[in-house]
């Protein structure tokens, strides 16, 4: 029977080893079939090369899970040299520390070469190499071991071993998928410190496995929260994509505002719900996110440019005093305060233009919905960016942001018209391998944003 894990401290001096836990065949639930034919073959040519080869990480936890994986990643003692010999269609990819990427048209395998835990005297010294507001100090080759207890989460330093099938626990990760638990590898405030986004990890992890934060993990992160600001907005973006456009948006965003983290992502949005004394802010986010996760739990399309819209929007009515409803508003005060909400927002999370144009759209529209003339009507349906608008307005007529009976009427007339454009038609988004996020017009393509 596989052992329980032991408790475990990553030591700055590296003194200690750390005996991990076997977990033989017949005692967990991965099956070679379970895992894609590209991660097999190349688990299988570095086996058989000599190298040591496991998949770990995400594609372990889930299999251990019974989810499907996103990815499967592979590490190995290899050097990415040694694995560029073994595959002619491998390409090396990064500066400081190379990964190798074995490519099968989309789909791509990465192949990781063991890293090594800070050494100590750059551990005792406080000395930190940072690019895009992630630390860089430990990308050195380094042992099994060592590349277990540098990951951040015990669940994802799980490694399957291809030689034997067995899985290998440093961390305890297999006792904690089954207690349901997120936990750091060794001191949460160190960690954090060493990449404040492993704060937006735990909270994401937690939201999309059901799982709850350990209470170590979670006490230093309301306190922490503020170390985010150091984080360059591009990465912020894409973590922003991570948390709230895969599928459990509205858990994500309430674990986030527990934690005292949303405010550092959108900054006068979270004042703005917490100015809002009826709640119909706060309503009308979490229709916005059900909605999205309902079409990503779908398969249908999503894209980002929809979500951000609706995320700023509480940061745009409070520079509106009165104009909630937005009857009669200034066009020029409106415009004024659609540009200053997306300046500042640009600040703290970077928005690409071909999301933020398509926002501006969405936003530019409303006013123009207070008419109910049906010649008017007729000339919006032609507007490229209509249909995701009037998502918008009967969002907002659900949370009581648009005049009563604004929505019903545009919903009934939309519904009866032989004008009115169709919805978007649904397309499944493809899955297996790694791709880039392309742009979509504000109705969304295909996209899978969810990271």
């Amino acid at each position: 029977m596989a052992q329980e894990p032991k408790p475990f401290i990553v030591s700055d001096s590296q003194s200690q080893s750390i005996e991990p836990t076997i977990i033989p065949r017949d005692e967990h639930v991965i099956s070679r079939s379970q895992i894609s034919e590209h991660a097999l073959t190349v688990l299988y040519r570095l086996k058989n090369a000599g190298y040591g080869a496991y998949l770990v990480g995400g594609g372990v936890r889930d299999l251990s899970l019974g989810r499907e994986p996103k990815d499967f990643d592979v590490a190995t003692d290899a050097t990415p040299d040694e694995v560029k010999a073994l595959f002619r269609n491998c390409r090396l990819i990064g500066r400081r520390f190379r990964l190798a990427h074995v490519h099968w048209g989309q789909d791509i395998i990465e192949v990781a070469t063991f890293r090594a835990l800070t050494p100590p005297e750059e551990a005792e010294a406080g000395t930190r190499v940072v690019e895009d507001g992630m630390i860089l100090r430990d990308n050195v080759y380094g042992t099994i071991e060592e590349d277990a207890l540098r990951r951040d989460f015990t669940i994802n330093a799980l490694y399957y071993n291809i030689a034997d099938f067995s899985v290998v626990d440093y961390a305890g990760g297999m006792a904690d998928l089954k207690a349901g638990r997120i936990r750091l590898i060794g001191d949460p405030e160190v960690r954090y410190r060493e990449d404040p986004v492993r704060m937006l990890r735990a909270v994401r992890f937690a939201a999309k496995l059901g799982f709850q934060i350990d209470a170590e993990t979670a006490k230093p992160i309301p306190w922490m929260a503020e170390l985010l600001d150091d984080i360059p907005p591009a990465r912020l973006f894409d973590e922003v994509l991570k948390l709230l456009m895969a599928g459990q948006g509205v858990e994500t965003f309430e674990a986030l505002r527990q934690n005292g983290l949303f405010r550092y992502l959108f900054p006068a949005t979270d004042t703005a719900i917490d100015d809002d004394e009826h709640g119909a802010l706060i309503s009308f986010l979490a229709k916005a996110l059900a909605s999205t996760d309902k079409r990503v739990n779908e398969e249908r399309p999503v894209t980002p440019a929809f979500l951000f819209a609706a995320l700023l929007w509480p940061a745009i009515l409070a520079q509106l005093p009165g104009a909630r409803l937005q009857t009669d508003i200034n066009r020029e005060l409106f415009e004024q305060a659609v540009t200053e909400a997306l300046e500042r927002q640009l600040r703290q999370v970077a928005i690409p233009k071909r999301f933020s144009l398509p926002m501006r759209e969405i936003w530019a529209l409303q006013p123009r919905f207070d008419t109910r003339s049906e010649k008017k009507a007729k000339r919006l349906f032609t507007h490229p960016r209509f249909r995701a608008a009037y998502d918008f307005l009967l969002l907002r007529g659900e949370a009581g942001l648009a005049e009563p009976g604004l929505a019903e009427w545009w919903r009934e007339f939309t519904t009866n018209s032989a004008d009115a454009p169709p919805p978007t038609p649904a397309r499944r988004r493809r899955r297996g391998g790694r791709r880039g996020r392309g742009g979509g017009g504000a109705n969304g393509s295909a996209e899978d944003a969810s990271g």
